[in-house]
């Protein structure tokens, strides 16, 4: 899933967003409202965390703008001003959800995944298909109760499919949730990823709709 983050602090930034790395979010990193304004006028990301002090732009003015454009992205609002006035003020600007500093990062990636599940109508915290199921928290598959070994980029498409099954996802739309600003995309990377979770898990489970791109049909009622 791809993540904004605006954070003008570089030692707080860099930590969340090797942090969210790790648990398997693709992180754009923006230092400043102008910056982060820019990306979401140009993007589609899955959610924003958004620290309210920045420089240019603040962040209130940012969710503002937002939420202006009809921009309906989850936020949750990462910042030291804790009182409740701030997180009223926050939470009725349209933010989805407001976290304290300093933070745990392992709630952070929680709240995270709740703001997902909501955002794709999602009761449960794990995506079942057929045998299949995948716990976005423990970073796991199985198929028929058995555990299955995939890479992390592996287990990003397979996750995106299933949050959108159904839907078809475009191979650029993939890629925007699978990499960040910076990291270099193979040309068929998605292909190469498509064909290994078709090995590991079922040659019919992913859909090939020709020009277009790839999904996962909705499980049967």
């Amino acid at each position: 899933m791809k993540i904004l983050l605006v954070e003008d602090d570089r030692l707080l930034g860099d930590g969340i967003r090797a942090g969210l790395m790790q648990a398997g979010f693709a992180v754009d990193w923006a230092q400043d409202g102008r910056a982060a304004e820019l990306a979401l006028s140009g993007e589609a990301y899955d959610a924003v965390v958004l620290d309210l002090g920045l420089p240019r732009l603040s962040g209130m003015e940012l969710l503002a703008r937002a939420r202006a454009a009809r921009n309906a992205v989850p936020v949750l609002i990462l910042t030291a001003r804790d009182t409740v006035p701030d997180r009223i003020a926050g939470l009725d600007a349209g933010a989805d959800d407001y976290l304290v500093k300093p933070f745990d990062l392992g709630e952070l990636q929680a709240r995270l995944r709740a703001l997902l599940r909501r955002a794709g109508n999602q009761a449960e915290p794990v995506l079942s298909h057929g045998g299949f199921r995948l716990d976005p928290a423990a970073r796991s598959v199985t198929r028929e109760g058995r555990p299955v070994e995939l890479s992390a980029r592996e287990f990003a498409v397979l996750h995106a499919l299933l949050l959108n099954a159904g839907r078809v996802l475009s191979k650029a739309q993939l890629e925007e949730k699978l990499y960040g600003w910076g990291e270099e995309i193979e040309s068929n990377a998605v292909e190469v990823f498509v064909h290994h979770l078709r090995r590991k898990l079922a040659p019919d489970l992913i859909r090939t709709v020709r020009g277009v791109g790839y999904m996962i049909p909705k499980a049967a009622e």
